[in-house]
Parts: structure tokens; sequence; C-alpha cells
């Protein structure tokens, strides 16, 4: 969770090369699984194949229009936005920095005014003190009651993510979780990055909290959680799952609404099991190649038109009522 009127300094541990907590992750470790971070590409399944197809962006005016209905109504209207990497530098995208600008533009342009944004995870590159305060600077300025987060594996580099939470861990548990609720919506924020060679990775402490945390909820509550490594095997060679996420969705089996929302893929990927529907985001910095398209998931470079159809944000409603929630992909393009 943020807190933007009270200023943290977020020191970032050496770069010798150690880790300086069990989970931390030097530089060094993050340069050579740099496959892993982080499309162009919209992904979705369909008869147990993967299905990609370019994302078309809503009609500006008739999503707006939409909003607004929906706000006047008393509805939750939320936003996701995820994979800003303030910091990265390279062909893939010559201007992180610029394109999150556009993102949080889009955001304060959507004809309402959402009540959170959720930022899904590698809200830095290489999680400096300077990058952790430019991303915070700038998220100030969504137009939104209040701006949550989740941690990335770049966001952890080194200091197992203390300075992540020095800047936006205010009010989190453990690593950085926590919850909250919202318009008859319980929320669960994860952290499943801080374990390197487990990535992604809940550990017991936080399946613990989740079990605790819903066990009072009648099992009508929509539940909506997120996390920056998918909670479903996406594609584990890749590191895009979470070995032990099982566990927790074994536990919101018996709610009849379960969306899960995660970033890390760079794409946009929906899947459902059963009660639950697990939708992966696109990012604000560059794409990433299809699953097994590539040998590794490294940045793509791609003409500058194309770039900005592959980044984007999401929005997301609910009424109270409905079984489902109502999710809008809009490329920044």
């Amino acid at each position: 969770m943020t807190d933007y009127h009270d200023s943290h300094d977020g020191a970032l541990a050496d770069d010798t090369g150690q880790p300086d907590t069990e989970h931390g992750m030097t530089r060094r470790q993050l340069m050579r699984h740099a496959g892993w971070f982080g499309g162009a590409v919209v992904l979705t399944l369909a008869s147990g194949e993967v299905i990609s197809h370019i994302a078309g962006s809503q009609d500006t005016k008739a999503g707006a229009a939409a909003g607004a209905a929906a706000a006047a109504n008393g509805a939750l209207q939320f936003v996701q936005v995820s994979d800003s990497h303030i910091g990265f530098q390279g062909p893939a995208n010559t201007d992180v920095v610029g394109s999150f600008a556009d993102a949080i533009k889009q955001v304060n342009s959507l004809g309402f005014r959402p009540d959170f944004v959720m930022h899904s995870g590698d809200l830095t590159h290489l999680s400096t003190a300077g990058q952790f305060d430019q991303v915070k600077q700038m998220m100030a300025g969504m137009k939104a009651d209040r701006v949550f987060t989740v941690p990335g594996e770049h966001d952890s580099i080194g200091d197992a993510g203390r300075a992540y939470r020095r800047t936006f861990g205010m009010g989190t548990l453990g690593d950085g979780w926590y919850s909250f609720d919202t318009h008859g919506v319980h929320f669960i924020a994860l952290v499943n990055t801080l374990s390197l060679e487990k990535l992604g990775h809940l550990g017991a402490d936080q399946i613990d909290f989740v079990r605790k945390d819903i066990a009072g909820l009648s099992s009508d509550t929509p539940i909506v959680v997120f996390s920056h490594i998918p909670l479903f095997a996406m594609y584990p060679k890749w590191g895009w799952s979470t070995d032990d996420a099982l566990k927790v969705i074994a536990l919101l089996r018996r709610f009849s609404s379960v969306t899960c929302l995660n970033g890390h893929v760079h794409q946009l990927f929906t899947k459902t099991d059963g009660n639950i529907t697990f939708h992966s985001a696109t990012t604000t910095a560059y794409p990433l190649p299809k699953p097994g398209r590539a040998p590794a998931p490294t940045p793509q470079v791609v003409p500058a038109r194309q770039l900005k159809e592959a980044l984007g944000i999401r929005s997301v409603g609910y009424r109270q009522g409905d079984r489902e929630l109502a999710i809008k992909e809009q490329r920044l393009a």
C-alpha cells in the first residue's frame, strides 16, 4: 500500500554480488535470469490452446460514458497498471518514463475517478532509491482515491525488497502483503517475487495469512487477488508460474467468484478454472515474446507504432450482485 503523504528514502544494499538475506537477489543474478522479466500480443486460452490476436482499444467516448454511469450508480471502478520498469535502458523502449507518463494520462482521462489504481509490480528496473522515488512521484499524479502496489522481482534486487517496502509498504504485513475491502469486494495483495530460484513463490507465512484473512468471509463474497507473477502455470519454463500457488487456490475454491490479476509476463492472457479466472496484464514498458516462441522472454524491439499498441492499462468495474468483474483493456496507442 502507498501513502503519498509520508516520505521515505529507500536505500539500496551495496552491489557486491552477494545477497544480504536468503531471499535477496543481486544485479548479477538478475542479469543471469534476465529472460524471466517481463506483449505486443494478446493471448487467450481456447480449447486448451493459446490463441493470439492484437487487442483493440475501446471507443474512448463510449468507455468514458460507461465509466461515468457506473460511478454514478455506485459501482466499483479501479485500474490496473503494470511493469513500468522505470530505469530500464535499451532499444525495446528508449523512454519508459514517457510511456508510463502516457499511461498515467490515460488513467486520468477515463471519464471517471477510479476508486483506486493497482500497480502490479516491477515499478522499477533495478530497485534503486532514485527509481523508487521517481515512480512514486509519477504515480502521485494519478487522479484516483487510492494507489496500491505489489512488488515485482525487479523491485527486490539485493535487499529482499526492503527499499520497496520503505517506499510503498506502509501498513502491509510480512514481506509486503495485505488485504482490504471496498464496494462489497475483498481484495488480497500477495508477494511472490522474493525467491529468485523459486520464482514465483509465496511461502508458508503468506499462505497462512490468506487462510486467516478469508476465514470469516461468506462464500458469496467476491474475491480479487493481486500478484506480480501469475498464480497459475502459464509457462513455468520461463518462470511464469508460482510453485505453491495451488495451496492458495485451494483456499479460494469455496468462493463463488474469484479473480486473480497479475503482471510480469508483459502480455494479456486469460484463463478460467472453475470459479477462478486469471488475467495477466500488459505492460507500460516493452513487449516480450509469446510463450515458447523465443529462447527466452527478453525485451522485444518493434517499430514505434507497434510498441504503443503493445502497451496499455486495464480498467475494471464491478456492480454488487454481479458474478463477474467487467474488464476492459486499453492500449496506449
